[in-house]
């Protein structure tokens, strides 16, 4: 491992040693005690799995108790309107526009964050803990919602930048890495807690061995089916094989069976987490009612997010994967599918497979998204086992160890052409 390498994973780490740091920096004026009691009230609800997302800042009630899910949720809307408008779509695919729709994602994330930080400080004022006392330790609301909305829009505006700044300076996708370290960082307290349920008697032991199986059984099917992959062999006219002679030529395409990565589980937890937040400080009983049928202990929430998985990952897949393009540049190359006419013929045939393999990967997606909560709930266990948090946990986790190797690669690559080999 070179110098370069090193010190992109010192710098990733210590980005995300400042994340963990912010989440442990709380809002002023508000009673983390009173917080902390309501979470652990809640923790088998949509709060319960906010929090986990937060990486436990939520029930501190940090500045990043938002998390990252504002930039998310802007990332969505971004990208749901590239696809609908033409002029959208085709400032992002250029580079001075890329830079342009980054821009409106930022201003975009600081609205929703506003509406959700004012949101939240309004619904702390009917917070009361077990001794009557209030969740707010400032007696003006209207300066406490100023001060509370602030200091939670500059922590995650603060934690936008270290995503970019991970993506940019360090190894792998930031705001990825920064969800897992969120995850990852509240897997001791889960373990403890199993371990004292046990313990106590509540958890028989075999109970546990078989929830352990489960998660090993998870991810072990995700590892195999994220290293899978449909590779279509490319034939070359003698001239272009004769003119790279020297130099290696691929000599099939990739389609990976899931096209669209970690991306559809957290857009799905983004966009069923977001009103559930927003609903769990009103009063009004419909509402409420509303909240108890996206607890995410309920069937309704895991039906949706199974059906939200598979809607997003054939949308992401379209737009990762550009069979015209593909077939353009494989045609200018000199390259050609065998038995598949070159150009129209190429973007077609490529994308019957990318849909055939969306299909697989979709179902995927979702039956690990939800087949683990529903086996731990036929166990009648009182454990929140998520597939979307080990999903998540393991895919960055291969993606970031396909960056380093990558890397480790190209230094190999370039200290060989250094040297004249």
């Amino acid at each position: 491992m070179n110098k370069s390498l090193t010190n992109k994973i010192l710098i990733t780490l210590a980005f995300l040693f400042a994340y963990r740091i912010l989440a442990y920096v709380p809002v002023p004026g508000v009673n983390a005690d009173v917080v902390a009691e309501f979470f652990n009230q809640n923790s088998s609800n949509a709060l319960g799995l906010f929090n986990m997302f937060s990486g436990g800042a939520a029930e501190r009630f940090s500045i990043i108790s938002l998390g990252i899910m504002p930039y998310i949720t802007a990332s969505i809307i971004m990208e749901l309107l590239a696809a609908t408008f033409h002029s959208i779509g085709k400032m992002k695919k250029e580079r001075d526009g890329m830079q342009k729709y980054m821009q409106i994602i930022r201003y975009a994330t600081i609205f929703i964050t506003l509406v959700q930080s004012i949101g939240v400080s309004i619904g702390l004022q009917n917070l009361r803990g077990s001794q009557g006392q209030s969740a707010i330790m400032i007696e003006d609301l209207n300066t406490f919602i100023a001060l509370s909305a602030l200091s939670m829009l500059a922590g995650t505006m603060l934690l936008m930048w270290l995503g970019e700044q991970i993506t940019q300076k360090g190894v792998g996708n930031g705001i990825s890495l920064i969800i897992f370290a969120g995850i990852v960082s509240s897997i001791p307290s889960a373990i403890d807690g199993t371990i004292g349920l046990i313990n106590s008697g509540e958890m028989n032991f075999l109970v546990a061995f078989l929830i352990l199986l489960v998660i090993l059984l998870t991810i072990g099917a995700i590892i195999y089916v994220e290293l899978g992959e449909r590779r279509i062999p490319i034939s070359y006219s003698r001239k272009v094989v004769m003119q790279n002679q020297n130099k290696r030529i691929m000599n099939y395409i990739p389609i990976k069976v899931n096209l669209s990565g970690v991306i559809p589980p957290i857009f799905a937890s983004a966009i069923l987490m977001f009103p559930a937040t927003i609903m769990q400080s009103s009063t009004n009983e419909y509402v409420l009612m509303i909240n108890d049928y996206l607890n995410p202990n309920g069937y309704l929430f895991h039906i949706l997010t199974f059906f939200f998985v598979i809607f997003f990952a054939y949308f992401y897949a379209s737009i990762v994967f550009n069979a015209k393009d593909i077939a353009e540049n494989l045609k200018k190359q000199g390259g050609f599918i065998p038995g598949i006419r070159p150009g129209e013929g190429t973007a077609n045939y490529l994308n019957t497979v990318a849909s055939h393999l969306t299909l697989s990967g979709s179902i995927y997606l979702g039956l690990v998204s939800t087949l683990p909560w529903l086996l731990v709930k036929f166990m009648g266990v009182p454990f929140y086992f998520g597939g979307t948090s080990v999903l998540i946990v393991v895919q960055v986790a291969l993606d970031t160890m396909r960056k380093i190797e990558a890397q480790i690669y190209m230094n190999k690559y370039q200290t060989l052409s250094a040297v004249g080999l």
